[in-house]
Formats: C-alpha cells, sequence, structure tokens
C-alpha cells in the first residue's frame, strides 16, 4: 500500500468508528471551541507525518468536538443525516476529484448532476425544461435565483444589467412575507437592496403570508417586481397559500420565487403534495438537499423555469473556457466546483421515487409523535400546527423555556435549538434524518420529561 491507500484505509476505520458511537454519543458535542483551539492549534511542526498518521491524529482530537448530526436524535436547525449512498458517493466525488463547471471536462460527474436534476423536477412536480444549478446550499440557492430574476425582470423593463449596471437602473421592487428565511434577506442584501427597501407582507399565526397583504403591497406599484415565497416556515413548517398569492403575483406581471429549503419536498409525498400546490407556477425555486433528501454538506439547488434566463445572469467568459450549450458555470455563481451534485443522485438512485415519498412521510410522522409526545408532559404547550417536519414547544415563561433548551443539550440525549416566536421564547425540532427512529422519539420525549418534572 502507498501513502494514498495507508490514508484512506485510516479515513474509512475512523469514519465507521465514529459511526458507530451515534446510538450512545452525547448529540450535542462534550468541547468548546477553545478546547478543539488547544487540541489542534499550537506552531506548524517543521516535519511532517505520514498521512495516515495524521488521519489517525485528526480522528482522534476531534472526537470531542463533533456533533453527532449523522445519528437520529439531532432535531437542531433544519439539518438531515447522511443516506449511505449519498455518504459512500461523496468519497468517490473526493478521490475522483473532477471540476465540474464544463460537460466537455467532466462528462460523468455533469451527467449525474443533470439525471439527479431531472429526477428532482420530476418528484417536485416542476417544468421538466428547468434548469437546476447545484450550489453550497439555501441561502446560495436563494442568492442564484433572486440574481437571476433582478437580471430578467430589469430586460423585461428594457434595461441590460450586464451592460449597463445599476447605477441607474430602474428600482425593482422586492416583495417578502413577514416570516421569511433570514437567508432571503442576506440573498438580497448581497444583490444590493436595503432592508428598508423590502416590501414586507404580513403573515397569519402560523407564517403564512396573507393574500389580502399581498394584494394591498402591489397595488399601485409599478416597474420591475420580484415576489418572494416560502414553502416550509422554519418554525413551523407552514406553506404559504400558493394557489391564492400566484394569481396576484401574476397580475402585476411580477417573478414569483420560492424558498423552499425543505418544504419543497413535500410535493414528492402523495399525502402532503397538497401542502405545495400552485407551487409549479413560479418562476424560480431553491431548495437544499441535506435536509431532507438527507445528502452531505453542500448541495444545495437553484431551480429556474426558463434556463435561458439562468444564462443571461450567469454565463461566464474567457476565450480559454469550452462551452457546449448549457453547463453548470452557466447557471450559478461558481466556476471551479466538486461534483456536489453526485451524492444527490446516489441518494435518489437508492430511495427511488417510493423511497423518497417514504422518507419524507416518515418525517412527518416522527414530527405528529414528537409533537404528541410531549404535549402530554404537563407544563409542555406545542406552538404550532404540525402539518409538516418542524414542532415548536414552549414551557410557561420564557425562562423557563430557555432554561429547559440548555438543560437538553447539556443532557446529551438529543439536540434541539431555541429560538423566538411572535415575541415569546420557543424550542425548535427539525425532524430531518432518514435515521430517526420511533425509540429515538420515545427517548426524546422521556429525557424532556425527566428535565420538566425534575
Amino acid at each position: 500500500m502507498d501513502d494514498r491507500e495507508h490514508a484512506l484505509d485510516a479515513a474509512h476505520r475512523r469514519a465507521s468508528e465514529f459511526l458507530g458511537t451515534l446510538d450512545d454519543r452525547p448529540v450535542w458535542p462534550r468541547a468548546s471551541l477553545d478546547d478543539m483551539l488547544e487540541a489542534f492549534g499550537g506552531p506548524l511542526p517543521a516535519q511532517g507525518a505520514p498521512p495516515a498518521d495524521v488521519i489517525d491524529e485528526l480522528a482522534e482530537r476531534a472526537g470531542p468536538g463533533l456533533v453527532a448530526i449523522p445519528g437520529g436524535r439531532f432535531f437542531g436547525f433544519v439539518i438531515g443525516a447522511t443516506h449511505p449512498a449519498a455518504l459512500a458517493a461523496d468519497w468517490l466525488v473526493s478521490a475522483w476529484d473532477q471540476n465540474s463547471g464544463s460537460s466537455l471536462l467532466t462528462p460523468a460527474t455533469v451527467a449525474l448532476e443533470r439525471v439527479a436534476g431531472q429526477w428532482m423536477l420530476d418528484l417536485l412536480g416542476l417544468p421538466d425544461s428547468a434548469s437546476v444549478g447545484f450550489v453550497t446550499g439555501g441561502q446560495l440557492a436563494n442568492f442564484t435565483c433572486v440574481a437571476t430574476a433582478r437580471n430578467a425582470v430589469l430586460a423585461r423593463a428594457g434595461w441590460d444589467l450586464a451592460r449597463r449596471g445599476l447605477r441607474e437602473a430602474p428600482p425593482v421592487r422586492l416583495v417578502v412575507g413577514a416570516d421569511r428565511h433570514g437567508s432571503v434577506d442576506r440573498a438580497a442584501r448581497f444583490l444590493g437592496f436595503g432592508a428598508d427597501e423590502l416590501t414586507v407582507v404580513d403573515a397569519d399565526d402560523q407564517g403564512r403570508m396573507r393574500p389580502a397583504a399581498l394584494e394591498a403591497a402591489l397595488a399601485g406599484g409599478t416597474g420591475p417586481l420580484i415576489v418572494c415565497l416560502q414553502a416550509g416556515e422554519v418554525h413551523t413548517g407552514a406553506f404559504d397559500p400558493f394557489q391564492e398569492l400566484m394569481p396576484i403575483a401574476r397580475r402585476h406581471d411580477a417573478w414569483v420565487h420560492v424558498d423552499g429549503a425543505f418544504g419543497l419536498w413535500a410535493a414528492a409525498s402523495p399525502s402532503l403534495r397538497a401542502l405545495t400546490a400552485g407551487m409549479d407556477q413560479a418562476d424560480s425555486w431553491a431548495t437544499d438537499a441535506h435536509k431532507t433528501l438527507n445528502v452531505p454538506y453542500d448541495c444545495g439547488m437553484a431551480i429556474v423555469r426558463d434556463p435561458a434566463d439562468s444564462i443571461a445572469a450567469f454565463r461566464t467568459g474567457g476565450d480559454y473556457l469550452i462551452y457546449s450549450g448549457l453547463d453548470p458555470w452557466d447557471v450559478t455563481p461558481e466556476l471551479s466546483r466538486r461534483a456536489r451534485g453526485v451524492p444527490a443522485w446516489a441518494a435518489l438512485r437508492s430511495l427511488g421515487r417510493d423511497g423518497v415519498a417514504g422518507l419524507i412521510d416518515r418525517l412527518h410522522e416522527n414530527a405528529v409523535a414528537m409533537a404528541d409526545g410531549l404535549a402530554r408532559i404537563d407544563g409542555v404547550e406545542i406552538v404550532n400546527d404540525v402539518g409538516y417536519t418542524q414542532v415548536m414547544l414552549r414551557l410557561g415563561t420564557d425562562a423557563a423555556t430557555r432554561a429547559l433548551g440548555e438543560a437538553i443539550l447539556a443532557d446529551g440525549t438529543a439536540a434541539l435549538t431555541g429560538a423566538e416566536w411572535r415575541g415569546r421564547a420557543v424550542l425548535r425540532c427539525s425532524m430531518s434524518s432518514w435515521a430517526t427512529t420511533r425509540d429515538d422519539v420515545e427517548q426524546t420525549v422521556a429525557a424532556i420529561r425527566s428535565l420538566v418534572t425534575s
């Protein structure tokens, strides 16, 4: 064995050891950032070390600071685990080391990504002619789609953004919901929209945009217009009423973008598809496969109805580059990148259509079971309607709720993360992992019961 084989063998062994600890490992890390800086820091050694020894050292020192995200009881933020086929495919992506911007340069990985994109469009009920750009995550998916939208609505108004820039361009109105995800605001900021420039539309108690409020917000306005809707509010899991909102936006000639980092996947489940009714009428959609599809970081998708709009916004220059019609670098901000869509292909191929639907249904069923179990604990209030994969809970006071959140993480049985909803402290449980079993749900409920009653 040469150095490469020894290092890969050590990585396989150490990865298997880590995955084998997930059932018993505290879900939240047991070490702080300072602990990890001390473990890995110090002056760079003058002499190197054999690659396999470096891997062993890396794994040994990292252990206390690793989070059990791949296990069944990590419910923080909205983070999926990694499906076995996607994990193994991701190892191959690193070994292949293909720069996957050009189909002429790396036809195998570009073909895999293109097929994965087509499978996703089919599963999600979106136009099969749409472009699918694989980006780092939901944040860059929103950025990519809103950037494409800005370019397109300015073009409709007769303004060539690529040639004339923004300085004297017609002002673009960006309309968002009151309970939008922060990544939409961040994407807007990257694109030059100030917070005071956003038109914010009122939402109901679950975070769904109110149609009458959108109608009022758009009335009387003129000029280029982008409306951002939402599939899956990050706290409640609620979906905007697309069938009511889309006609309103269309009457005002708006580009409609849907932020669906985890919610877009509801369309792949026959039992949950009604949540997304009308979503297919939008112009662009953002989602994130490391959430519901359970592929490794990083794998977001920026989906645009008309690929010509993507190309107009992102096609690069360079006389040394080779173009072949519609390449990955034509539809995203990136030029050089790894083949991040290959693990998505592997997950989809392993699960199949029925498996994807079953995974989504199971996440929803586990969320309902979690909410039912928690609701039976004296003093616990379930704050949201559990129609998808999110559960919000709280105790009688903000202080007690925050203290429970700290106690859960210290206990280590499960990870839930805190937030604020309608001015009150809450704890969020995001059901995102293929690895979560009903036993994981019961263990989590039992741990919370013990902490609440102790």
